[in-house]
């Protein structure tokens, strides 16, 4: 906030209580007006809201309005392309090189563009395991952006500990600075730009709260992988007996939802790591998508998003009795909600757990052909995983309509994934041979017909059938190769109807099933050729047959 009256704010007398040793002259700021350190929640909810960027829901979660972008901004990212990482990063689509010498001027540039402004800064870690954590240092322009980090990343433990504390990265964002694209040659006004020779992230023209934690793991998933970790864009829970499953998929799939089970202890929402001793979360919060949420079909995430310290992202509430409308589309249909993963009454607190037992690979299916679960080997989980297939659902990213969109994104979260797909899923092959995980496809999508025509698998359902892989029993039915991707599908599941086991009996005319099918498989095909080369011929052995 640019307070240029010099007003004094609710936690200006302690703003510096907190403050490391490690302050931001190093990072290039002079001239700030104040710096707010590591303030509390409680502190944050009173600058929000005395700044204007916040109000207060009749439950006690806050209540903030992203701007413009209600969803990532895809296009908008880049990774400045040095002598470090020319050879190592996945340049294309989703990585975009930019020029040292122009993020330099933008960084400049947004430097004195802060001077005598307020910031927030917030030193934490991404991920639960001491080994491999990043300190990462968040500072922003809002306080709620502030207080969205305090929820998302793990915290120091002591005065102590935020005294001493050095980030070996740092994200700065700054929604009310933009680019010049005539001039610093980027996309938009809008930019998401990583250097990692700088150890340095800036954002810039966006609100959305995603795209800091997205940036804190497309981090990740460039260091941790030359540390011998794999990083995962999945959920992760695990049951009484100690057997962890991992819930592939992106946003829209399933992944909060599905892996919030109340007969099951959640170790993460979104974003893990897997080493040598197991997986672990790299966050301490959870962002879900909140539009339709009932209380019925999904009580745990349902009661969290109401309590204090919650923050409710987009969505339409009554300006006087403060009640939010969770059906409301009006704004998004990517309303999002943040709140601390300990919200979730059998969260793990140490959000850490032993090697997976089963993989999930959760896709949308919107053509209502895929099966709802089906179980791959070892060559076609590979395949699943570099492929990537699933619908985009509305608004999860800018420029998104209402229809779902149908997209590969391989290892089910490309545009997070730094290195060539190849380096994630061989570190996949590793842990799935050496651990015996087995592996499964889950199609949360439609049934009876497209998009459209058929109706969204029921979460029920869905959760029957995991219920099943879970225990056990699903591996002890019988199963049938289906006869376009080759992989098992289960003839048999308690409490699931045949029409929903077996899509082309709930479809009225089969002849457009069957042509739906063989159109999906000749997708398959063609995108995995951008993959082929370099690729082991017994993985592309394992996708579909025309």
């Amino acid at each position: 906030m640019n307070n240029l009256l010099d007003i004094k704010t609710p936690a200006e007398a302690t703003a510096q209580s907190l403050k490391s040793d490690y302050g931001l002259n190093n990072h290039g700021f002079s001239n700030l007006r104040k710096v707010y350190w590591n303030l509390p929640t409680s502190a944050l909810y009173e600058e929000a809201i005395f700044r204007g960027e916040a109000r207060l829901s009749d439950m006690g979660a806050v209540l903030v309005d992203t701007g413009k972008h209600t969803g990532r901004s895809a296009n908008d990212k880049f990774v400045v392309k040095e002598e470090t990482t020319s050879e190592k990063v996945w340049w294309g689509e989703y990585n975009r090189p930019f020029s040292p010498e122009k993020f330099n001027d933008l960084y400049q540039r947004l430097l004195g563009f802060l001077q005598g402004r307020d910031l927030f800064v917030q030193d934490c870690y991404g991920g639960a395991d001491p080994d491999y954590r990043l300190p990462v240092r968040i500072i922003t322009e809002k306080a709620w952006h502030s207080h969205f980090a305090r929820n998302m990343l793990l915290k120091p433990a002591t005065n102590e500990e935020y005294r001493r504390f050095v980030p070996d990265f740092t994200v700065i964002s700054v929604p009310s600075f933009q680019a010049m694209p005539q001039v610093d040659v980027t996309a938009s006004n809008t930019f998401i730009l990583l250097n990692f020779a700088q150890r340095l992230c800036i954002i810039g023209g966006t609100g959305y709260g995603g795209e800091i934690k997205k940036s804190v793991f497309s981090i990740l998933n460039y260091l941790l992988p030359l540390e011998g970790v794999f990083p995962m864009h999945c959920s992760a829970n695990i049951g009484e007996a100690g057997d962890a499953a991992l819930f592939f998929g992106l946003s829209g799939t399933g992944k909060t939802t599905l892996s919030a089970d109340p007969s099951r202890r959640l170790i993460g929402d979104d974003e893990h790591g897997w080493s040598d001793a197991g997986v672990f979360n790299f966050e301490d919060g959870c962002y879900a998508k909140v539009i339709h949420l009932s209380s019925s079909a999904e009580p745990q995430i349902f009661g969290a998003i109401r309590r204090f310290g919650a923050i409710l992202e987009n969505v339409p509430y009554d300006p006087v009795t403060r009640l939010i409308d969770l059906d409301d589309e009006s704004r998004t249909e990517n309303t999002r909600a943040s709140y601390p993963l300990d919200y979730i009454d059998n969260a793990v607190p140490e959000k850490k757990g032993g090697h997976p037992k089963n993989i999930i690979f959760l896709t949308c299916d919107a053509s209502g052909v895929m099966p709802p679960i089906a179980k791959l080997t070892p060559d076609q989980a590979l395949y699943q995983f570099i492929s990537g297939y699933t619908s985009k659902v509305a608004g999860t990213e800018a420029g998104l309509g209402k229809e779902p969109e149908m997209t590969f994104s391989t290892c089910f979260g490309a545009p997070f994934m730094v290195h060539h797909p190849a380096v994630y899923a061989d570190l996949l092959k590793r842990k799935v041979l050496k651990h015996g995980v087995d592996c499964w496809l889950v199609n949360t999508g439609w049934v009876g017909g497209p998009y459209g025509v058929g109706k969204r698998i029921s979460i029920r359902h869905t959760r029957g059938l995991l219920n099943a892989v879970l225990s056990g029993k699903l591996l002890k039915v019988e199963f049938v190769i289906d006869p376009v991707f080759g992989f098992q599908v289960p003839k048999s599941c308690d409490g699931v109807p045949a029409g929903v086991l077996n899509p082309s009996e709930s479809w009225s005319d089969k002849g457009h099933y069957s042509q739906r099918y063989r159109e999906l498989a000749t997708r398959f095909i063609e995108n995995f050729k951008k993959f082929e080369t370099g690729c082991p011929a017994e993985v592309r052995a394992a996708g579909p047959r025309r």
